[in-house]
């Protein structure tokens, strides 16, 4: 059995694994990783399709183990090179892809809904499901078997002894799968560095209805759009408090709005109101659920800490509450939001002032508790950061299991399970795909770093029009900054520098524009160095006559 991760590992996001046996694959979740602050204009990050994109008539099957964005949002790029790959998943999990699907008129898709306990036939692959806690409901690892060996991957799990929907991880399972012989269990490593157990989703519900009780103004709540569990709560608070709630953002609508249909999420009659009647009541009584509680510069929340918001406005007496986990990668944003909520005067809580989140991954202690029960003869930790998949194989040392057994692997990292033992075999490419508007895959790594020079340290162009045959300067060069706090003035010092630069290259009997070009760039490059500390984007032009 091959096993190539395609993303998740060294990252929190774009989680995507392909098992191979007999030639034929098998692919674990397809996910978005989104994009930081060092990556401006980039809408997506996606898995590099590059490694299976020539075998997909090989793929039998992608199964999806629960329905966020970071294991589902690829999906439909990938249907775009085939159309009819038959996916499994969740109930839940699909009803949240399908409006994806639809936006990107993917036809002839092959969605089939599972459970925890079915097993189905994917020869040679055969897959059994079986229910996981996480931070969204209908959350599925899964036990694969094939004739050359097994794995147990757990998507991402925890191990919530009270969890709000009574749906438990399945450690009866687990330990079932132990019995029989799990060849290579793949393990979600995010909180591996957190000690102890994660705290229950439950007691977050009286500390949501403290902070509502204490509110004299409207209350705004950022949250995932998927997270069912955590809006359910928000409802049940508002119900307490006598307020009514309305939901911001197309994401969180729509998926509240299938999670309602499907009955994972129950809303009391009346609570929910519209965006109009929200506004006819007094400020005590509104609620707003938003998303944007990553600081996303596009989302409510946002919008709303730079008071733009088309129908949202906080201030004084207001209460604003980030209800989710900071993913690593965010904190700027998402403090410079708190930020500016705060200069609002809005009282905001969040995940460092008060317990108003609780994380959907197993910290060390929950992991250390799966590794004696399933006893797995190889590890190969995924989903998290180098230093998350690190720790989380040292946990597995920590019950027993040799340190040569686990396989430490990255994106596209090839590590391969022969005769019960795996092993790192090779590497395939495993880029960062950007999407970028309609633009999948065009954006490179240098255009990146050129949009950061723009962003912080400027532009300068140079034009000028010279007559090769003549060696003489025509007109120019002209010089213009912008992104610069300086004005274009200052360069008249440099003016007559860069000119004679231009004359002198020009002199060179085998001069040409790129010559010339590269000649004043040195020269004001240097100066603009020494004299304002900046290293702007400089973009020389020369026309010859």
């Amino acid at each position: 059995m091959r096993i190539t991760p395609l993303g998740g590992l060294g990252e929190i996001g774009r989680n995507m694994t392909v098992f191979e046996v007999d030639g034929k694959l098998l692919i674990i979740d397809c996910g978005v990783l989104f994009p930081e602050e060092t990556q401006p204009g980039v809408d997506l990050i996606l898995p590099d399709f590059s490694a299976v994109e020539d075998r997909l008539d090989d793929v039998v099957a992608l199964v999806l183990t629960h329905g966020h964005e970071d294991h589902i949002g690829a999906v439909p790029y990938l249907l775009k090179h085939r159309a009819d790959i038959p996916i499994y998943g969740s109930e839940l999990t699909l009803a949240f892809l399908e409006p994806k699907l639809d936006e990107h008129r993917i036809k002839n898709r092959q969605l089939h809904s599972v459970s925890e306990g079915d097993r189905i036939d994917l020869a040679p692959f055969n897959c059994e499901f079986v229910s996981v806690t996480h931070s969204i409901p209908d959350a599925l690892a899964v036990f694969i078997r094939t004739r050359v060996g097994t794995a147990l991957i757990t998507g991402d799990f925890k191990m919530d002894q009270l969890p709000l929907d009574g749906r438990l991880t399945d450690l009866r399972s687990f330990a079932r799968f132990g019995e029989e012989g799990v060849d290579l269990f793949l393990v979600d490593s995010t909180n591996a560095e957190v000690p102890g157990f994660v705290t229950p989703e439950r007691e977050i519900g009286p500390v949501l209805n403290e902070v509502f009780e204490h509110a004299s103004g409207q209350i705004v709540v950022a949250s995932f759009a998927s997270h069912v569990h955590r809006v359910q709560q928000v409802f049940d608070a508002a119900v307490a408090t006598g307020r009514k709630v309305t939901l911001i953002g197309r994401s969180m609508e729509r998926n509240m709005r299938i999670a309602q249909e499907l009955e994972y999420l129950d809303i009391p009659h009346d609570v929910l109101v519209s965006h109009r009647e929200i506004a006819d009541l007094p400020a005590e009584q509104r609620v707003y659920m938003a998303t944007g509680s990553q600081g996303e510069p596009m989302a409510a929340l946002a919008r709303i800490a730079q008071n733009h918001h088309r129908f949202v406005e906080v201030g004084p007496e207001d209460t604003v509450v980030f209800a989710s986990s900071l993913i690593p990668g965010n904190e700027n944003s998402v403090y410079r939001v708190i930020n500016g909520l705060t200069k609002l005067g809005a009282r905001v809580v969040h995940q460092a002032n008060a317990k108003v989140h609780v994380s959907g991954h197993a910290a060390a202690g929950e992991l250390i508790y799966c590794y004696n029960i399933v006893q797995p003869k190889n590890v190969m930790p995924i989903h998290g950061e180098i230093r998350h998949l690190v720790a989380n194989g040292q946990l597995a040392v920590k019950t027993g299991l040799p340190a040569e057994r686990v396989a430490l692997a990255e994106d596209g990292v090839v590590v391969d399970l022969v005769d019960g033992e795996a092993t790192v075999v090779g590497q395939v490419p495993c880029d960062y795909v950007y999407v970028d508007g309609r633009s999948i895959g065009e954006i490179s790594d240098e255009e990146l770093r050129g949009r950061l020079v723009l962003g912080s340290e400027g532009f300068i162009s140079i034009f000028a029009v010279v007559d090769l045959e003549n060696q003489t300067i025509l007109s120019g060069p002209i010089i213009r900054a912008v992104g610069m706090a300086e004005e274009d003035s200052v360069f008249d010092d440099i003016h007559d520098d860069v000119a004679d630069a231009l004359a002198r290259a020009l002199t060179n009997p085998e001069a040409d524009p790129y010559t010339c070009q590269q000649a004043m760039r040195r020269v004001i490059g240097r100066w603009v160095f020494r004299r304002l500390r900046r290293r702007p984007m400089i973009v020389p032009v020369v026309v010859a006559e």
